[in-house]
């Protein structure tokens, strides 16, 4: 669809036209034939994208800067995009954050924020996923916030293969959630996908159902299946996005399935993209990937309303997005 993209990563639809966000800040739309600029927010990664059904597209920036730093300018904001004109800034998610710190948070400062996966609702407001917050907010188009739910840490078992510092392998150890990724299902609730702290163990990635309208739920690994925030889906790998398709399906990203962690260690770069079918009692059903050894780390997806599956990749370098058969 889009070619010759510098870290392609946010991908969304509105009608024939797809949208995606490029390393710069800026958001663009194709239809196939034509290719035009929406906006351009803060960059340094690229803006996780959404377009809301009234076509509105809202970018959502990243910490960005070293952590620990103070945020750079523009970073951590919810903007909305207006084709001509300037960016209009929704919410300060940095903001927020510092006076709703983690309870759960298990390193680095609990107001830390990382706002990472971006869902647009029918009724005008906006949820976003926070990466370093392990929550999901939602943001008023007036820029009230609320947080719809929490993430706990969960314990896992140490991978092989992380040097000396690292725990031994097989030690159980409490990993964050490190909420990524939000999408609304064809059955109206919220779906939150996670990358995984360290020590990243692959295949401990969990897919979280929220009840639409929570406030202040609790995704407890511990006890999945209580409350108004259920583990949907479990055993994926560095979960970077999701899309809500057609008949329940969701489309699930994953950055690398070796994982973040052992990608960033000179492991390999090759990522995935499922789609996730649904099972019974509100839980998933069998998953099938696509394209299978041919995205390296993608970065985000879509569905048209036409049940059209897009992908970009890679989110670092030289990219595209691509549409998928499936």
């Amino acid at each position: 669809m889009a070619t010759g993209l510098d870290g392609p990563r946010g991908v969304s639809t509105f009608g024939k036209n797809v949208i995606y966000s490029v390393t710069d800040g800026s958001v663009y739309a194709t239809n196939g034939k034509k290719t035009w600029k929406l906006g351009q927010v803060p960059g340094g990664f690229p803006p996780a994208i959404d377009t809301s059904v009234r076509g509105t597209t809202y970018a959502l920036t990243g910490a960005g800067g070293e952590p620990g730093q103070p945020l750079p300018p523009g970073a951590a904001t919810l903007y909305k995009l207006r084709p001509g004109k300037s960016p209009l800034k929704v919410a300060d998610i940095a903001k927020y954050q510092a006076k709703d710190p983690d309870p759960y948070n298990l390193a680095d400062p609990p107001t830390e924020t990382n706002p990472f996966g971006v869902a647009a609702l029918k009724d005008g407001t906006v949820l976003v996923a926070d990466a370093a917050g392990n929550d999901l907010l939602r943001v008023w188009p007036n820029g009230k916030i609320k947080t719809v739910a929490r993430l706990k840490p969960r314990v896992v078992k140490t991978p092989a293969g992380l040097g000396p510092d690292a725990p031994p392998a097989g030690t159980l150890v409490p990993a964050e959630a490190v909420a990524t990724s939000v999408t609304v299902g064809s059955d109206g609730y919220w779906y939150v996908g996670e990358l995984r702290g360290f020590p990243a163990t692959p295949g401990t990635s969990e897919i979280w159902r929220i009840k639409p309208g929570s406030v202040n739920a609790v995704c407890n690994p511990a006890k999945p299946y209580k409350g108004k925030c259920q583990r949907y889906a479990d055993g994926y790998t560095s979960i970077v996005d999701l899309a809500g398709g057609p008949r329940g399906t969701l489309a699930v990203v994953q950055l690398a399935d070796v994982s973040w962690l052992k990608w960033e260690m000179g492991g390999s770069p090759i990522g995935s993209l499922y789609l996730q079918y649904p099972g019974k009692h509100h839980k998933a059903g069998y998953k099938k990937e696509l394209v299978r050894d041919q995205l390296t780390l993608p970065g985000g997806t879509a569905f048209s309303r036409w049940g059209d599956l897009y992908v970009s990749s890679p989110v670092f370098g030289p990219g595209a997005v691509y549409k998928v058969r499936h």
